[in-house]
């Protein structure tokens, strides 16, 4: 898998970046390197990336700037490499579209398993194999492009926004668990105090709404989890 993946790395400290390149050639991966805002966005208007990782304190553009421009076109996997280790820093990045936050100084081991395992949700095989567009309501989801519709609009989502709207709308009459979700989209153990559901569902609602605000998508089924409404 590694050998097909093409890997912005943003990072303004010369010494990290060459470290973070180094590994991910090591492994396989095809790497292209940025040390300022602006620059990873010329590097993402220019070329086609599968994941994007991303320090926050970048000179021109902020790390937050850059995030949101990805996501305002793109739907690769962000990972946020950055000093701020508090809770509301981490929630607020999740809110702007990461999909996930590595804390410096961070070990070598674990990021290349991190990037590995975002990959690999990325690339799911389900989502490759089951080819054609999915309907529900004004919503259409193109599992070929990886575009959602709504009224005709193009909607910005993450990866794991995507890979939620999608699984509800192949089962529009299922009740998912938090659990459910979790472990079917971040193919990860489901932790009961995790609020990442929580963030990701509220964001995925509030998009969809914005489109259409006198239609509504997603029911809350208290204590058992979410459906199609």
């Amino acid at each position: 898998m590694s050998g097909k993946n093409r890997i912005l790395v943003v990072e303004d400290d010369n010494a990290i970046n060459q470290m973070i390149t180094a590994l991910m050639m090591k492994n396989g991966y095809q790497v292209i390197r940025a040390y300022s805002g602006t620059e990873a966005v010329m590097h993402l208007e220019q070329g086609k990336f599968d994941l994007v990782l991303l320090d926050l304190m970048l000179p021109g553009l902020t790390g937050e700037d850059v995030l949101k421009q990805i996501r305002k076109k793109y739907h690769m996997p962000v990972i946020i490499i950055s000093a701020k280790i508090d809770k509301s820093s981490k929630i607020a990045l999740l809110k702007l579209g990461a999909d996930d936050y590595i804390t410096k100084p961070f070990d070598m081991d674990e990021l290349e398993a991190r990037i590995h395992a975002n990959l690999r949700r990325y690339h799911h095989r389900g989502f490759q194999e089951s080819l054609g567009k999915l309907s529900y309501k004004d919503i259409v989801l193109d599992q070929d492009t990886k575009e959602v519709f709504v009224q005709g609009k193009q909607l910005t989502l993450t990866a794991r926004e995507y890979r939620i709207l999608a699984l509800l709308m192949h089962h529009p009459h299922k009740v998912f668990s938090r659990g459910n979700l979790f472990e079917s989209v971040w193919e990860e153990p489901y932790m009961r105090d995790d609020n990442t559901i929580n963030v990701h569902m509220s964001k995925l609602r509030c998009k969809l709404q914005e489109v259409n605000p006198h239609e509504n998508y997603i029911e809350t089924i208290w204590g058992m989890g979410y459906k199609l409404i």
